[in-house]
């Protein structure tokens, strides 16, 4: 069974960066595509990311566009989400989440994904 693990969240100021780790183990890592969620106090699970199995595919929510870069290394088992120009507004838990398919189709679903992570926090404040 495909087991993520989180790591790199933390407390950050406003226009700050961070960047996110996701460690994954387990059958078939190489076989799906990785996908980044977040969720704020009160608000429902949004979106953020995804990047194919390849690495040759990705998608970005509107909201961190031209600010958030995923990557992923498949020879360390490892997908990266690299957060610049940080607001309060990102401020959440972040999963990370291994999906069904190799590409991102509706990749923005929590349907369309398998495994999941426990989750690290992510605060953005002044």
């Amino acid at each position: 069974q495909l087991q993520l693990v989180e790591s790199g969240g933390g407390l950050v100021q406003p226009g700050g960066s961070l960047r996110l780790s996701c460690a994954a183990s387990g059958f078939a890592w190489d076989s799906n595509a990785i996908g980044w969620f977040r969720q704020a106090p009160g608000k429902e699970r949004e979106g953020v990311s995804c990047i194919s199995r390849s690495g040759d595919s990705t998608i970005y929510a509107d909201s961190v566009k031209g600010r958030f870069t995923i990557s992923r290394d498949n020879a360390k088992n490892t997908v990266y989400l690299q957060m610049n120009s940080l607001k309060p507004e990102d401020t959440g838990v972040y999963y990370c989440a291994a999906h069904r398919t190799r590409t991102c189709y509706h990749g923005n679903e929590g349907d369309a994904y398998a495994y999941w992570g426990q989750g690290t926090q992510v605060t953005v404040s002044s």
